[in-house]
């Protein structure tokens, strides 16, 4: 008798565990969390993960070691507004003549408002700086952000200590908005960093959601106006650095002579660098702060910038740091200029440590967050960028489409740098100075540092990426502008 009661015990057995994991199967996936943590201005070589030796970046530093961090990662454009244009879009800047008067508008779908549709809450804090066409509509709260702390017009404070403003700011558009207002912060402390500050509105929304017990997902785009100018940085932090400055030792000399100006060769300044130690800051109060509230398991990260370090100059202007081995720096298609720090935590995704040469741009962002939140592809809105989750998770990736950049706006009297596209494809990549009648190719696997032009060397190469990018160019209808006709050009 006992021994058939055990038989039925253990079928029934049997039966619960069957209905169990079958609801298991049914039941759909959490969806992970994702947080963007965009930085301003910051150069590939401005992190020790990358190789500074200077600057102490120790918190994205650990990032990188439990996730992937990408040596061949690009912006969609030398300069802030194109690059994040890119981002928010999935589309490349000169389709809608960006820069050089376009500018986001409220038709475009951004990858805040494809989240929001697929259930996630969506908040932005920081720099968006896309208000140009449309001087209302499209600030961050009108385009999927359900959350908007400190995004408007303004491109960088006119002070990094509250309250966030020095003397008159300058007008630019209709309705109020002036160029360099923070709106948002005017509840803040005397003594208050606005690096500080925009990372505790990030804590504070992360924190309430999950008090909350909300059952969606968040995005966050954390959108640092470090490290732009002005050059404002915590006394102590400011001390530091210029101690440690005295025991550096330099091979190469501060500057060198560029096309239209100079380059800055050196990491040695200590304002800049307890800058780039603020931001690291922040990473660590993130980090912490999801271990805290138990979900960094289920939190995506990914860390990258919006174009490369500000260390080229037309002028006499105060440069901010050096990204060699790359060439120059901010406005260039030249490495220095697009070539950006690019970092992924995918929890039970990405292998921790990995580091990867595949090739991504930042309009792969809008597409490749898509498939890690197990939704849709929208290619109509993401018309640019691709899927490289592959990449992130360590999966084989070839990137078979070239990528492109055009750069129509030149800021000779100011970056120095010159109108011109760009094309890559595998390991090549051609510039075309396109005012000036001349192309460079480089091979890019030997030759980071775009020393050696290889057009002469290599004209059935040139040629193809030449036609490539012409042709990329005509199909989208590139703006081109007149240089003697731009404000920035150089004064005699």
């Amino acid at each position: 008798m006992q021994g058939k009661i055990k038989f039925v015990v253990a079928i029934i057995g049997i039966l619960l565990l069957n209905q169990v994991l079958l609801f298991a199967e049914d039941k759909p996936k959490q969806q992970p969390n994702i947080v963007i943590f965009y930085v301003d201005d910051l150069g590939w070589m401005d992190l020790a993960c990358q190789g500074s030796k200077f600057y102490e970046t120790p918190a994205i530093d650990q990032l990188a070691a439990e996730g992937v961090r990408f040596t061949q990662a690009y912006t969609a454009h030398p300069r802030c507004v194109p690059a994040r244009y890119g981002v928010m879009t999935g589309k490349y800047p000169a389709r809608d003549s960006v820069p050089g008067g376009g500018g986001l508008l409220p038709e475009d779908v951004t990858i805040a408002e494809a989240l929001k549709e697929g259930g996630y809450s969506t908040f932005f804090t920081g720099k968006w700086h896309l208000l140009f066409r449309d001087k209302e509509g499209n600030m961050p709260e009108n385009q999927g952000f359900d959350v908007n702390v400190a995004g408007g017009a303004a491109g960088a404070p006119p002070t990094y200590w509250y309250p966030y403003r020095k003397g008159e700011a300058t007008p630019s558009g209709k309705k109020g908005y002036k160029k360099n207002e923070i709106h948002g912060l005017e509840d803040g402390q005397e003594g208050e960093y606005i690096t500080d500050r925009i990372t505790d509105e990030t804590l504070d929304f992360i924190s309430d959601h999950v008090s909350h017990q909300s059952e969606d997902p968040f995005f966050v785009f954390l959108s640092h106006y470090g490290v732009h100018t002005p050059f404002e940085a915590k006394p102590e932090l400011v001390k530091k650095y210029e101690a440690k400055l005295k025991s550096m030792e330099y091979d190469l000399p501060e500057y060198e002579e560029t096309i239209t100006g100079d380059t800055k060769l050196l990491q040695d300044y200590p304002v800049y660098a307890a800058m780039i130690e603020s931001i690291d800051q922040s990473m660590a109060k993130l980090q912490a702060k999801l271990i805290e509230l138990d979900i960094a398991d289920n939190t995506i990260i990914i860390f990258t910038a919006d174009n490369g370090g500000l260390s080229t100059r037309g002028n006499t202007r105060k440069l901010a740091t050096s990204n060699y081995p790359l060439r120059y720096g901010k406005g260039w298609l030249y490495e220095g200029g697009i070539r950006e720090a690019f970092i992924v935590k995918w929890p039970a995704q990405s292998q921790a440590g990995q580091v990867s040469d595949a090739l991504i741009t930042g309009t792969d962002i809008y597409p490749t967050v898509l498939e890690m939140a197990g939704l849709d592809q929208r290619p109509k809105d993401h018309l640019d960028g691709i899927d490289v989750s592959a990449a992130i998770k360590g999966k084989k990736f070839e990137r078979e489409t070239p990528m492109f950049w055009h750069s129509p706006l030149a800021r000779p009297g100011s970056t120095g740098d010159e109108n011109s596209s760009a094309v890559r494809l595998g390991k090549y990549k051609l510039i075309d100075w396109y005012d000036e009648g001349r192309v460079e190719l480089f091979d890019l696997s030997n030759d980071i540092g775009e020393n050696k032009d290889l057009s002469q060397e290599l004209p059935e190469k040139t040629k193809e990426l030449h036609a490539l990018v012409k042709e990329w160019r005509k199909s989208i209808n590139a703006k081109k502008i007149d240089p003697s006709k731009s404000k920035w050009k150089k004064k005699k």
